[in-house]
């Protein structure tokens, strides 16, 4: 993915990682991958990724577990 350095990049890291749950690529259940591994996928600090993955939290659409990490949260269906 190309990041358009010219304008903030989390909310394009958040973008990226919501399309990647609506299409299925991380299932509901999943274990979300770690900060750091997205940080060095993307190519960005791993506080840009945090503020990305607050996002999605704050959406419902990623809960975090207190020592095990970040999951995937089960979606509505659609049309409902």
């Amino acid at each position: 993915m190309d990041l358009d350095r010219g304008r903030p990049v989390w909310p394009q890291v958040a973008d990226e990682l919501r399309r990647r749950i609506e299409a299925g690529t991380y299932a509901a259940g999943d274990r979300f991958p770690a900060v750091v591994e997205l940080a060095a996928e993307f190519d960005v600090a791993a506080s840009t990724v945090q503020k990305a993955v607050a996002a999605l939290r704050a959406e419902g659409k990623l809960r975090t577990v207190l020592g095990q990490g970040s999951f995937v949260a089960d979606l509505p269906a659609k049309g409902a």
